[in-house]
């Protein structure tokens, strides 16, 4: 029995490996054929068992040009390339306890990211989400993950947008990560888009806006998101996890608006 799973298994390898031979796959961020693939040697140490570190194959060149980006802090997401802390930090309180950060949100990967948001861009956000594993799946692992959540869409605005690009980063970064998907917060509320409101009316737009389904006692989250400008929407998701028992909530996103005023 064993030994017909493996080669059923094996089986689909190799007729996966002839579709790609005979139909290359292309690049889901700018539609070449990628000569070099995301990932490379000693890459598929940091992934799941099973799962291949070529899913959403990258070419070289946009993975290169996405995932540029300077030294940032992993506590505030700020420019400044410090592990515990940088001199923004006290002036920025957060609920989180570390962030990881792809690259700044501006010129292509603006650009996907607002293509992930579209029906039919989960290619798109599988791809963003592998560029992510690729660049922090190492401190990633020394955070203790046990879990990994999507910031939630109003049910309501995700049935009118057909996709949740939130929900998409998720379930790709725990499937390369080798960790459980869920969704334990909902947003219960509908709230006005943040990038419409100026940046000190964001907090209040969103305080009290998600609900978390079940007790989380002890659990450690990687909260995703696209993009965060402010920090209110996933400060408020944090902090309705560790309210809700959550021993500690790290999050993961694609960018950080730097110098915008956009907002997921």
């Amino acid at each position: 029995m064993e030994w017909g799973r493996f080669l059923r298994g094996q089986a689909g390898r190799w007729a996966a490996c002839g579709i790609d031979l005979v139909y290359p796959p292309r690049c889901p961020i700018c539609q070449s054929e990628p000569r070099s693939q995301l990932g490379g040697p000693g890459q598929a140490a940091e992934l799941a068992p099973d799962v291949s570190p070529w899913a959403a194959a990258v070419c070289g060149t946009c993975a290169r040009e996405l995932s540029a980006d300077a030294g940032r802090c992993l506590r505030c997401g700020e420019v400044g390339g410090a592990a515990d802390g940088c001199r923004l930090c006290p002036q920025r309180p957060h609920a989180w306890r570390h962030i990881a950060v792809l690259s700044s949100y501006a010129g292509g990967l603006r650009d996907a990211v607002l293509r992930a948001k579209r029906p039919a861009g989960e290619d798109v956000a599988a791809a963003l989400a592998s560029l992510i594993v690729q660049k922090h799946a190492a401190v990633i692992g020394s955070w203790g993950i046990g879990r990994v959540a999507p910031v939630p869409m109003h049910w309501w605005r995700r049935s009118t947008r057909g996709t949740s690009a939130a929900g998409e980063l998720s379930r790709r970064i725990a499937t390369l990560l080798g960790l459980p998907w869920s969704q334990p917060i909902v947003r219960h509320r509908a709230t006005r888009m943040q990038n419409e409101l100026p940046i000190k009316d964001r907090p209040r737009n969103v305080h009290g806006a998600f609900r978390v389904r079940r007790r989380l006692d002890g659990e450690s989250i990687l909260l995703v998101d696209d993009v965060v400008t402010t920090g209110a929407t996933l400060s408020e998701c944090c902090r309705a996890l560790l309210n809700a028992g959550a021993a500690t909530v790290d999050v993961a996103v694609v960018a950080r608006a730097d110098r915008s005023s956009a907002d997921a």
